[in-house]
């Protein structure tokens, strides 16, 4: 009877298992339908938000409100919206920095503002009852009643803190790609300077030419190409590349061209030295993560390889010696 009911359960796994495979293969497949790439519309809206401020010819007084608006037409969710406003919450995002975090992400304008703070206060009420349920009834521990309610009142913080480690993750690897690509970006930035373009064409062009390496980066130079357009200053336009951003190696770039513009030095052979330092700085950080490998290598090759490797050598001796009267 058991060996009957092993065998129905190990059928039922394989039938479920069948069943996820298939699903996940139509989700691959599926997925460039489903998932559709937002960059070359958003890239579309950058341009046509260009295209309005030069053809309305701003009023060079006025200020701040260029391709961030455009960018982030999406109203907030109305649930969400009524949370914030009726608690509040939004007079903590000056001291928190959650504004910032976001455009660090990539999460422009009011709704994922507002999402942010309406998930942080929605998670931090919702996991102590989740985890009082798994406690309870998967673990089922052993324990007084208030020590359970005392171990699930640990899900208000860890539920408070759930969407500030999303968004640092989004900003992990928003870096990552910028770094990756940031020198040849300026590679780019150096050949359209030197070839007699502004400033802003050459910002323009670049972001067109970098797409396809790294959508990110290509984003970030549109809204500089639309601020610069738009802003009184330009100097405010490089330094909100810098802070939205938040490299170092793009605020060092934002920096001279900030001093380019306003010494008139030569904008070429500072884009050559930054492009130079950036190369390097990318060349030193691959060889650190090179060196890094073998340590960490270690652990895996004594734990996985090794094993296999010495019943592979022992065992033709192992099986001789057994059959050898």
């Amino acid at each position: 009877m058991q060996f009957e009911l092993t065998d129905t359960l190990l059928q039922q796994m394989i039938i479920a298992l069948s069943a996820l495979s298939v699903v996940a293969i139509v989700l691959t497949l599926a997925w460039p339908w489903i998932a559709r790439d937002r960059f070359a519309e958003r890239m579309q809206l950058v341009e046509k938000g260009l295209r309005q401020s030069r053809g309305r010819e701003p009023s060079r007084g006025r200020a701040t409100r260029p391709a961030r608006s455009v960018l982030s037409a999406k109203a907030p969710n109305p649930v969400f919206a009524e949370i914030v406003k009726r608690l509040s919450l939004a007079r903590e995002t000056d001291d928190s920095g959650a504004s910032e975090l976001l455009r660090m992400a990539g999460l422009r304008g009011r709704a994922p503002l507002i999402t942010f703070l309406a998930s942080r206060l929605i998670a931090a009420v919702v996991m102590p009852g989740l985890a009082f349920v798994y406690i309870t009834v998967v673990l089922q521990p052993d324990l007084p009643i208030l020590m359970v309610v005392a171990m699930a009142s640990a899900g208000v913080v860890i539920g408070y803190w759930l969407p500030s480690v999303y968004v640092h993750n989004l900003i992990g690897k928003r870096h990552s790609s910028l770094r990756r690509s940031w020198p040849d970006a300026l590679d780019l930035l150096l050949i359209c300077v030197e070839s007699g373009m502004s400033s802003e064409a050459a910002f323009r062009k670049v972001a067109e030419e970098i797409g396809s390496q790294s959508k990110e980066l290509a984003e970030e130079m549109a809204l500089t190409t639309a601020e610069l357009a738009y802003l009184s200053d330009r100097r405010q336009a490089y330094e909100n590349l810098g802070t939205r951003t938040g490299l170092d190696s793009i605020k060092a770039t934002v920096i001279g061209l900030i001093q380019s513009e306003k010494y008139g030095t030569s904008l070429g052979q500072t884009l050559r030295v930054l492009a130079k330092e950036s190369r390097d700085f990318r060349m030193a950080a691959a060889e650190k993560k090179a060196a890094s490998l073998p340590p960490k290598l270690t652990v895996p090759m004594i734990l996985f390889f090794l094993p296999v490797l010495f019943a592979v050598i022992a065992t033709p001796a192992v099986l001789q010696a057994i059959g050898t009267p």
